[in-house]
């Protein structure tokens, strides 16, 4: 199903005269209302009359989450503060909080983004939908709750947490669909599996909405077996508003990005220049109908891909191929470019391990370390070492054709690495380059 056919539908050249009406819309606000936008343009010696066309778009200043730091709380703010209706903030555990703030306007527009999300899944009236993301200051409680209640959903605002009685809520009161991070929804299907109380064939769920973290085509397929779901990824950011930027559709051939609301591009990471159509790069989004806090050419990190053919489900909008990972998390382990995300891959390839991990990586006598601590599955956990051996030599080698390095694996007992009811922590660096 199809929430919004006119703009998810719209043809090419439609929607590049709609974008291009919207960013000279947009610059304007921002040159006039932002002095940090007017610093940056009149720094690059470009004006808003500059700007007669989409096409112009790389004359702009990019902006950074460092950028965002340091206007916070509300540099960025392009209308008076008494038109803001709500405040949310990223969680801030590097440094001050990035900070995104909305008008009436847009809060419609969020929700709009996410209840085109769920339509996919043919959610509406007489389905309930659990909300299993945070509620608060994170965008991903409130921002899943509206998308449902534009959709006409029951809402059920379980927040993240309290694991127990969420299975139980969700059986006895026919949850439809789920929306959480990945890495909690497959610490709740453990729990059903384990659970002699509740049971998944006895649930009424259809579909789950999982984002706020990366997650493999592997952590998918399990979650879809454990828990009896199509399992679709939606994709957002607090910088652009939250979860709602972009979701699967049916085919589930790349993430469509709501392109009439956010603008994608694709850069060079290093060089900062445009990509061509199909590269990969570094995706850049600028929020083309944002009233409150409008964002020009935001540097998301995530290295991706665009793919612009048609796809089967009807929509024209752009798709965003699976995120490899972020220019900020790749780590240089013995000169090689290590993504987290290939470790939980390769893990999703073998039957025995659980889709959880964590990478220590140290200096010790001037080489780098690569520890990778990984989960046996509780049916395969055994405290013989020998044992173990059989289940490590195959997950090693598929590491070393992946990676090109070798790790130290250490397998835990079952639950011996923390499980998250919010993002996952995977990586701990205990290298000082200052050194």
């Amino acid at each position: 199903m199809i929430h919004n056919p006119q703009m998810e539908c719209m043809p090419r050249e439609e929607m590049r005269k709609l974008q291009s009406e919207r960013l000279i819309a947009t610059v304007k606000k921002c040159y006039e209302n932002v002095p940090f936008y007017k610093k940056k343009m009149d720094e690059l010696g470009v004006k808003p009359e500059d700007i007669k066309s989409i096409d112009d778009i790389s004359k702009l200043p990019f902006t950074t989450k460092y950028d965002l730091r340091d206007e916070y709380p509300f540099g960025l703010e392009a209308v008076p503060h008494t038109e803001v209706r709500r405040i949310h903030a990223s969680s801030g555990t590097t440094g001050k909080p990035v900070v995104d703030t909305y008008t009436e306007n847009d809060l419609r527009n969020w929700a709009e983004g996410v209840a085109r999300v769920m339509a996919v899944a043919d959610i509406g009236p007489g389905d309930t939908v659990q909300v299993s993301y945070g509620y608060g200051l994170f965008t991903g409680g409130l921002g899943a709750h509206d998308g449902a209640a534009l959709r006409g959903a029951v809402q059920l605002p379980t927040s993240a947490g309290n694991t127990e009685k969420q299975i139980m809520l969700m059986q006895d009161f026919g949850s439809n669909a789920l929306c959480c991070t990945p890495s909690y929804a497959m610490h709740l299907a453990e729990a059903i599996h384990e659970s002699k109380v509740v049971s998944v064939n006895k649930m009424k769920l259809r579909a789950g909405f999982f984002g706020a973290e990366p997650w493999t085509d592997g952590m998918r397929k399990e979650l879809e077996q454990k828990l009896h779901i199509k399992a679709y990824d939606i994709y957002g950011l607090t910088e652009m508003s939250g979860p709602g930027v972009g979701g699967e559709c049916e085919y589930q051939d790349g993430t469509h990005l709501w392109e009439d609301m956010f603008y994608p591009e694709i850069i060079n990471p290093d060089t900062l220049e445009p990509c061509a159509p199909g590269e990969f790069g570094e995706l850049v989004f600028t929020s083309l109908t944002k009233e409150a806090m409008p964002i020009l050419r935001y540097r998301t990190r995530d290295l991706t891909r665009l793919i612009y053919e048609p796809c089967r489900c009807g929509r024209t909008a752009v798709r965003m191929d699976r995120i490899l990972g972020r220019s900020d998390d790749m780590m240089i382990i013995r000169g090689v470019n290590v993504f987290p995300s290939q470790i939980e891959t390769c893990l999703t390839e073998f039957p025995a391990f659980q889709p959880y991990y964590f990478i220590t990586v140290d200096r010790v006598n001037n080489e780098d370390t690569f520890d990778l601590d990984v989960e046996l599955k509780p049916e395969f956990y055994t405290v013989e070492l020998h044992e173990q051996i059989k289940y490590l030599k195959p997950l090693f080698d598929r590491i070393v054709s992946m990676v090109g390095i070798k790790p130290n694996i250490h397998i835990k007992p079952p639950y011996g690495i923390e499980r998250s009811v919010g993002k996952a922590k995977h990586v701990l660096d205990k290298r000082d380059f200052t050194k």
